[in-house]
């Protein structure tokens, strides 16, 4: 199966950090964030990715370019054979028009077949998408990978009512008082090529953005089956600032180089700052 993997927004929720830089390059403990997103799909055996980028998001493209110099790097050499084995493509979004839209610029790539879609600032700890592509491999239907959320969150996600192990209904961002559930969607998906013709039918919400919230939802409402996957594990937006440097103090913690003095020095800086 292919990836997608949307990287052409703004990342304004991450000014000025995100003035000159992508927020998708935004670094998380030893790597830039959206090298976790090719990792995972790796892990799932895809081996083929299109990558959605837009202005200033150069960095992309160069961070999974081969590096010539001769320095030994084990996270380095990593890389290098995960990319040894992978064919990523890029193509460009022409205007920030949504992800509805940005998810339209695959449809060539997808050619016909079903795909996974994972967003570039979102990273899973384990890997979500894998268990979302064997959901869809015993179904065949198109899968959404969720989170339960706080109910003063449920403004900044797409959010899902769920009724006889079905999604019933998607709505983008809505009020506490106006949300079907706190199922939150995660930016995981597998979904089938029919997609792409019902983000064709979307109207530009106020913004003027195409949204594929949207778009599924007038996917069950013709009847088409769209399916929940319960993630247990955790997920890191990296469209906040509070996320991000949680991402960083815990997968810093966890990584096996870092971990014992991370931990101390954080231990050092609680002191100090009581």
């Amino acid at each position: 199966m292919k990836a997608v993997i949307p990287a052409a927004g703004l990342g304004t929720r991450m000014l000025p950090l995100t003035k000159a830089q992508p927020k998708e390059m935004l670094p998380v403990a030893r790597k830039p964030t959206i090298q976790y997103i090719i990792e995972e799909a790796y892990e799932a055996g895809i081996r083929e990715i299109l990558i959605i980028t837009g202005k200033h998001k150069r960095a992309i493209e160069d961070h999974f370019d081969r590096y010539e110099h001769d320095v030994r790097n084990g996270e380095l050499e990593k890389l290098d054979r995960i990319l040894e084995e992978m064919t990523i493509y890029y193509v460009r979004q022409k205007r920030p028009k949504g992800l509805g839209d940005a998810i339209l610029h695959a449809r060539a790539f997808a050619d016909g077949e079903p795909f996974t879609l994972l967003l570039g600032d979102t990273i899973t700890q384990p890997a979500c998408i894998k268990e979302a592509i064997e959901l869809h491999e015993k179904t065949g239907k198109s899968v959404v990978s969720l989170e339960k959320v706080p109910s003063e969150k449920v403004s900044l996600y797409g959010i899902v009512r769920i009724e006889n192990g079905r999604i019933t209904e998607l709505v983008e961002k809505p009020s506490p008082e106006k949300a079907p559930s706190q199922w939150a969607i995660l930016g995981r998906y597998v979904l089938t090529p029919d997609l792409f013709d019902y983000i064709k039918e979307v109207e530009p919400d106020r913004k003027g953005e195409i949204q594929l919230t949207d778009a599924l939802q007038l996917m069950v409402e013709d009847g088409k089956e769209v399916l929940p996957h319960f993630f247990s594990g955790r997920r890191y937006d990296i469209g906040n600032f509070l996320d991000w440097l949680r991402a960083n103090v815990e997968l810093a913690l966890e990584d096996p180089m870092l971990g014992e003095d991370f931990r101390r020095i954080i231990e050092e800086a609680l002191k100090d700052v009581r």
